[in-house]
């Protein structure tokens, strides 16, 4: 197997996985070898949530941990010569050697020395016995060590169990870095999988199928235990190896954890700290590093868990620590239980990230769920005392007469099997104990004090003189556009500024203009291998509190651990930044370190300064302080400023490295913050807080000079100030997952684009930097540039900042490469036809030798053979890679979109419908033969408009990870936009803005990507189905899991696109050029060997003939085009689309700007041509006749000579021009087709039933059995549906199946109008989703003995995006019921948190109890829910919801629905509330959205009216046909 080095763009780090996991157990402790039978049942079941890549023998990864089993060991072992003492009195270590047999004798002979010296005493080797005839010449097998058992008899000092595991682990560290460091050879490949006296692990590189074939130890009968745990990876790369397949050694983990680049840190920051009872000094010493990176995220916590547990924690107690509940702001959490988390917090910050993980010390088992509830954790708990946990419902086949209850893991909650008590141990019982095993909440109120309770300091600085000011806001690097558009929006909204059509100014490396440093980090986002977070709808899961002060040794608890100053959020004004730099306090005192550097040009002078704070910062902590406080508010004539960003990272990793920086808080006092963006990095590398002292003058300065809102008073428009940066903050903290600024604090999640290795190393280390840059004397020019204009402004008459131009083209300002030259070039050229005119355009665009703006710009075509143009593939052919961007009807106007639609398909290409669906009339072609039918249907996380037959209809299906001017975050329409034809086609209410979710709430990690592109490929087997990703760091890795979750076409979008409204930060600082994001993806795709199998496309700012020629020969073989396209109809880049103000009918829903629009079909069309010929020119000229001859091929391309540039010289674009060397027969374009998998669908046994109601409408009956690996049932079969009658389908019930046992994911996803299906049993994730009028029915077996109402019926995301149809389930429902339902009527018996999300029309009616955040975000429909607790309207998010009881409507509507609902389920629960209505009606409450109530009553609707027509609301459609 060939292991992939670091040349180029990949990098290991980038490496995701994600999984299925389950643990069988029996409660009393029963050792059988039918647990470990199970466990192997449950591990195939899943096989779908593991991945292999190119080699279909080699899996990602497979396993179980289990007991010791003593009775098999005993016999085993007696046969190789040695007996074994009682269980207990030995531990078996499964070890890991490499196959070379001198190098297993030399490990060999180390690990004996070491046991010696340890006072262990090595019994003797068992090889396990395996068969790997499946994966000989596999990468796997390739990869294979040699696997062998390790016996050590417990010595006499290790008087119990748990002192034993302790020395084993001390051994099993030592050896294991010992080894790796000593024998080179090894390559560091040695390892233990486990070492315990407990537990041991089977696992490897194999598929689930494989694992019981290849350990057949696991066959014998006498192998046995009373628990097992199992997992199967799937990794986002096809590099994996033997050591990360899980279990680990405590826990199996799927999910995802976002933070741990700084978990680690902080946990080698905190390792020099460490000391305790149950370890010596020297062992300590041998066990560090505790987590060291170069694992996988899991394996880290892994490592995590097991200190903090054998430092005398239960596990539940480290689980609580690591993964806490969202506890801050939780009004509803006990106080002895917030008292925990909150001491706990200041001990540790959160690991963050989705996650369900099982766990075990081997006396017993449970399980925990991250915060948020991200991944799906269902269970069941039987006659016989057997407890099972899985990812899935149906992984073992369970009769139901047997199970007692099932239930699933809710967020932030946790379940015990105590196998020694023989019982399930619940999650309050069990955190009420751990909670109050100390008195924290005292503790806490001794030690840890708050900022407001700290006194008033003596003193304040004054307000700056006006010509002071402005010398200082340019000294800082503030401009006109800052102060007007960035900081007078934050101060007058509390709402950070919006902006729109990206950006095409130069990144910082390549800007003439001095930087802030912080413009050279772009902001990391999570796409596909867990989701972002919602930090408007699901705000009460995040945080931004926050502790000031040192830390104590992780491995105790006392009382003087919370000693720490608590701070709500981390924006300090400049009263509370006085009192902590006074404070006078026992426990803490400040150190004020100044952060300037002398002004001169001197080499090596900023150098000379950071050393000097970073030796005062080292100095600080030996004297004492606790609090460090980096300023630069000592700035003169003579010492510049230092970045606030390069001073922190300094002394940050100064600290760390001398083993300090546990013992201090760091906190900031700048004038260089303003934007969030600042702020997000300073609290990225370490700050606990920051004070923009110079944002709040400035803030004055307006209020004193009327250039804000005069009726806000300063106090007012500091508040807001504040409150808009903690929103955004929340905001990127979401983009990555990450929930808590804790969390965030020191992860480092960001990419570095421009600084010089020697900066990183020593200031930013750990950080993601690839192609070198800037040296610190540039950076210190940059810094001297804005000192010296800023003192000369002192001297000026009429002194005036720069005016910036960033964010809008300005005579002075930054560089664009649209302006108004280069638009009304291409808008003449398009307009008439003159290719010369647009070669003229092309120029101005192309020619970057003296002012570069993108990295392409710094690229060169290699002088090769040219040709004859006639040789080169005719343009007709070229036409066909083309694409517009995803820019919804109701982004642009219909006129702007339908143009873009005739143009693309005139000429053969593709036009995209963007997220906002699209009107059936489209569909059909047009009089002329033209067709406004969009080939590119995109399905985001809003799903809007997404219906069987707008899936019918497409000739691709993109799935929006990502959108490149806001990547991580949701889509924005305002209601000003929404009219009813918009209304109408998204399925919402007119009038009411609507914003897409953050994350697809199907999608929170690979493998349910994958279910979605399953899901896709049912719904349209002719279309293909493409994934759009944004361009960071890592993107290549997530493509290969793409491609391995069977994509056909995959989008890699650059940061600087993008149409619609985005706010100003994330357009200008997240994501990265699509140059990187392409060769990095081509790279790792051709590494991977899976390249042939997807179509790469790119995007972004591509306007001319020269980029695409680059973007093919960097890997892509289509190409997006959308700014441009848009100019070409008529757009003049006035850049506010989001104000519905276009002046040239574009980006307008105004009819009387709509009136105004110019663009036309033809227009389009040239300028595609234009790009095919000028295209073809550039193919001729490097010897290409086709451009799959180009596809790849950077040997064509190198770096120009830019030596002499004082910024850009240090750029080394070496990385992306690394070839791929493909081996033999690799692929390295789009070759062969994905198998889909779609051979063994259950929908082809329910389609010849149903090929009668198809054919001629007749009434057809069925029934089959069902499983969980039947996913999509019902999808396929309504795809040949609506081939045949559109949107109408079929007559309701008219095909009438029913099914029994337990139905896979997206059970009736997309079914339509005719389908009655229903379920005896239970159901997966994702039930109903897209539903589009069939009628799904969900109820127990008859044989079951639990209580329906009480036990899940259904999993996760049920009827996510549903537009019409109905539903009944006589049980419980997860997390996110009936998220974005839009007219589908749906009747359930209880849910999660997070119901009704974003709900824009139809009906639910609950009975019984429902999660929190119940309407987050519902914009219309109405919910109705039976509050027998009297507990619900706690849990309702109110912020565009109504509570109101029951009308006689509402009684009339509520009684015909449970009444159908009882008939159709029998459902006891239902029956007995129908049974009493009369005297139960007042414990219902109404749930209905302000906006829609007044949209029904502006139209003289009832809800009646709406359940019986949703299409009734849309009275005023004027539809236009060209």
């Amino acid at each position: 197997m060939e292991v992939m080095n670091e040349e180029g763009l990949y990098r290991k780090e980038f490496e995701h996985d994600a999984c299925g996991i389950g643990f069988v157990a029996s409660m009393k402790g029963i050792k059988s070898h039918r647990i470990v039978q199970d466990s192997i049942k449950m591990l195939i079941r899943m096989d779908h949530r593991g991945a292999c890549g190119c080699d279909p023998n080699s899996g990602d990864g497979a396993g179980v941990l289990v007991q010791l089993p003593h009775e098999f060991f005993f016999e085993e072992t007696a046969k190789l010569g040695f007996t074994l003492p009682s269980l207990g009195q030995y531990g078996v270590g499964m070890v890991f050697f490499p196959k070379d047999e001198t190098l297993i004798k030399e490990c060999k002979e180390i690990i004996e020395r070491k046991a010696k010296k340890l006072s262990l005493r090595i019994l003797g080797y068992r090889t396990v016995p395996v068969d790997n005839s499946e994966i000989l010449g596999a990468d796997s097998g390739n990869e294979e060590p040699s696997i062998q058992q390790l016996f050590i008899e417990r010595p006499e000092s290790c008087l119990s169990e748990i002192d034993f595991e302790r020395k084993l682990y001390v051994f099993r560290q030592y050896v294991t870095r010992l080894l790796n460091e000593t024998i080179v050879q090894l390559n560091g490949k040695f390892y233990f999988a486990s070492l315990s006296c407990r537990t041991i692990i089977y696992k490897g590189m194999l598929t689930t199928m494989q694992v019981p074939g290849y350990f057949q130890d696991l066959f014998q009968e006498n192998f046995t235990s009373a628990l097992a745990i199992v997992h199967s990876r799937f990794s986002t790369n096809t590099f994996p190896e033997w050591r990360l397949a899980q279990p680990f050694r405590y826990i199996a983990h799927n999910g995802e954890i976002n933070t741990v680049k700084g978990n680690s840190s902080w946990m080698q920051a905190q390792s020099a700290l460490f000391s305790s009872k149950y370890f010596t000094q020297e062992e300590l010493d041998m066990i560090l590093p505790v987590c060291s990176l170069g694992q996988s995220d899991s394996a880290i916590l892994d490592n995590a868990i097991e200190i903090l547990y054998l430092s005398g924690r239960s596990l539940p107690h480290v689980m609580m620590m690591l993964i806490p509940e969202a506890w801050d702001g939780n009004e509803s959490m006990e106080s002895y239980k917030k008292d925990f988390y909150e001491y706990h917090a200041a001990m540790m910050e959160p690991w963050d990230g989705p996650a369900s993980i099982s766990f075990t010390d081997g006396k017993m088992i449970g399980a925990t769920l991250d915060r948020n509830g991200l991944r799906p954790s269902r269970y069941w708990v039987t006659e016989d005392d057997h407890v099972i946990m899985a990812s899935e419902a149906g992984v073992l086949d369970l009769d139901p007469a047997t199970i007692v209850s099932k239930g699933r893991l809710q967020p932030g909650k946790m379940f015990v099997v105590d196998m020694e008590q023989g019982r399930i141990i619940p999650d309050e019982e069990l955190k009420e104990k751990i909670c109050q095993q100390q008195p924290y909440g005292q503790w806490l109120r001794e030690n840890k004090i708050r900022v407001e309770d700290l006194p008033e300091a003596g003193s304040e600085y004054r307000q700056p003189k006006p010509v002071e000011l402005i010398s200082r806001q340019q000294i800082f690097g503030f401009t006109t556009e800052d102060i007007r558009v960035v900081l007078a929006q934050m101060a007058e909204t509390g709402k950070e500024a919006l902006g729109s059509m990206g950006i095409d100014t130069p990144l910082a490396v390549l800007s003439d203009k001095a930087q802030h440093l912080s413009s050279y980090f772009k902001q990391l986002f999570a796409q596909v291998t867990n989701p972002p977070i919602d930090p408007i709808r699901e705000r009460m899961v995040m945080s931004l509190l926050t502790d000031i002060g040192g830390l104590s040794n992780l491995l105790d608890e006392t009382p003087s651990h919370c000693r720490q100053i608590e701070i709500q959020q981390p924006v300090l004004r400049n009263k509370e930044v006085e009192k902590i730099r006074w404070i006078d306090h026992a426990n803490f005192q400040t150190k004020s370190i100044h952060m300037t550097f002398r002004s001169s040009e001197e080499s090596g002078v900023l150098k000379k300064a950071l050393n000097r704070i970073c030796q005062y910062a080292e100095d600080a902590v030996d004297d004492g302080y606790s609090i460090i406080l980096l300023t630069d508010r000592g700035i003169d004539s003579s010492h510049a400023p230092i970045p606030s960003l390069l001073a922190l990272g300094a002394v940050h990793n100064h600290l760390i490295r001398t083993k300090k920086r546990a013992k201090v808080g760091i906190i900031i006092e700048a004038g260089d913050v303003w934007e969030t963006h600042h702020f997000a990095t300073l609290i990225g590398y370490g700050a606990s807080a920051v004070n923009p002292y110079m944002a709040f003058e400035t803030i004055k300065a307006m209020k004193d000079n009327h250039l804000v809102d005069q009726s806000l008073s300063y106090e007012k428009l500091e508040y807001n100030y504040i409150k808009a940066v903690n929103g955004e903050l929340l905001k990127i903290f979401s983009k990555m997952g990450i929930s808590t600024l804790q969390s965030y604090q020191g992860a480092q999640i960001f990419e570095i684009l421009g600084l010089g290795k020697d900066v990183v190393d020593n200031y930013f280390s750990g950080s993601i930097s690839r192609i070198n840059g800037v040296d610190l004397d540039t950076i210190a020019k940059e810094a001297l540039i804005k000192h010296q204009s800023g003192f000369a402004l002192l001297k000026s008459d009429h002194p005036k900042l720069e005016v910036g131009g960033i964010y809008q083209w300005k005579q002075r300002g930054e560089e664009h490469l649209f302006n108004p030259q280069t638009i009304h070039l291409l808008q003449q050229s398009t307009k008439v036809n003159d290719y010369s005119t647009y070669k003229k355009y092309s120029k101005l665009i192309d020619d970057q030798s003296k002012k570069s703006i993108t990295l392409r710009g710094l690229l060169r075509f290699k002088n090769a053979n040219s040709i004859s143009i006639d040789e080169v593939e005719p343009i007709e052919s070229i036409l066909k890679r083309f694409a517009t961007g995803a820019m919804s009807f109701g982004s642009i106007s219909y006129e702007a979109h339908t143009t873009l639609a005739i143009a693309m398909n005139r000429i053969g290409g593709k036009s995209n419908t963007g997220e906002g669906g699209e009107d059936p009339i489209r569909f059909e072609k047009m009089k002329n033969g033209d067709s406004m039918n969009s080939a590119i249907k995109q399905v985001a996380s809003g799903r809007f408009g997404v219906t069987a037959n707008y899936l019918t209809n497409a000739v691709e299906l993109q799935i929006k990870m990502a959108q490149g001017a806001k990547p991580g975050e949701g889509g924005q329409l305002p209601g000003h936009k929404v009219d009813d034809w918009i209304g109408k086609t998204r399925h919402s209410t007119p009038g009411v803005g609507l914003i897409s979710p953050p994350p697809h709430h199907d999608i929170y990690s690979i493998e349910d990507l994958a279910q979605l592109i399953f899901d896709l490929k049912n719904a349209n087997r002719a279309a293909r189905i493409s994934v759009k990703l944004v361009s960071e760091a890592g993107v290549g890795t997530i493509a290969a899991g793409v491609a391995k979750a069977h994509a056909d076409h995959i989008l890699i979008a650059g940061y600087d696109g993008g149409t619609g409204a985005s706010p100003l930060s994330s357009i200008r600082h997240a994501g990265l050029p699509w140059e990187l994001g392409l060769a990095e993806t081509h790279q790792t795709l051709v590494k991977n060997k899976l390249r042939g199998r997807v179509t790469i496309q790119t995007d972004g700012q591509i306007k001319t003939g020269r980029d695409i020629a680059i973007a093919a020969l960097l890997g892509a073989e289509e190409f997006g085009v959308a700014t441009a396209a848009l100019v070409t109809a008529g757009c003049i880049m006035m850049r506010k689309c989001h104000l519905n103000t276009c002046p040239v009918g574009v980006a307008t829903q105004n009819p009387e700007l709509r009136a105004l629009y110019t663009g036309k079909p033809e227009h389009v069309v040239n300028l595609f041509h234009f790009l095919a010929q000028e295209l073809r020119e550039i193919m001729a000229e490097l010897g290409f006749r086709k451009i799959e001859e180009m596809i790849g091929r950077v040997d064509y391309l190198c770096m120009a000579d830019v030596s002499s540039h004082w910024k850009f010289k240090h750029i080394d674009l070496s990385p992306i021009l690394k070839p791929s060397n493909p081996a033999e027969g690799v692929a390295v374009f789009k070759s062969e087709e994905q198998d889909h998998g779609l051979v063994d669908q259950l929908d082809w046994q329910i389609l010849k039933i149903a090929q009668a109601a198809i054919d001629s409408k007749k009434q057809v009956n069925g029934e089959f059995n069902i499983i969980n690996v039947n996913r999509s049932v019902g999808t396929i079969l309504s795809n040949e549906i609506t081939k045949k009658y559109g949107d109408k389908a079929l007559p309701d019930g008219l095909i009438h199946i029913k099914f029994k046992g337990t139905a896979g994911q997206s059970f009736g996803a997309f079914s339509v109008k005719g389908l009655k299906f229903e379920i005896e049993g239970d159901a997966n994730d994702y039930i109903g989703k897209g539903l589009c009028g069939a009628i799904l029915i969900a109820y127990p077996s008859p044989a079951a003995k639990f209580i329906a109402a009480e036990n899940s019926i259904v999993g996760n995301v049920s009827f996510y995006g549903a537009t019409s149809g109905e539903a009944y389930l006589a049980g419980m429902a997860g997390e996110r019921f009936c998220v974005r339902n839009s007219g589908a009527k749906v009747v359930v018996e209880g849910i999660g948190d997070h119901g009704c999300e974003y709900m824009t029309g139809g009906l639910v009616l609950i009975l019984g109890a429902t999660g929190r955040n119940f309407g987050a975000g519902m914009s219309g429909g109405v919910a109705y829910i039976l509050d027998e607790k009297n507990d619900f309207e706690s849990k309702v998010n109110r912020e565009m919801v109504e509570i109101t009881d029951l009308n006689q409507e509402d009684i009339q509507i509520v009684s015909m629905y449970l009444a159908k609902h009882v008939e159709l389920t029998g459902s006891v629960k239902g029956k007995y509330v129908m049974d009493n209505f009369n005297s139960m009606t007042s414990l219902f409450k109404k749930v209905l959205p302000i906006d829609y109530r007044n949209a029904l009553a502006s139209r003289h609707l009832s809800i009646t009216d709406v359940l019986n027509d949703k299409d009734k609301v849309y009275q005023n459609i004027k539809v236009e046909l060209n």
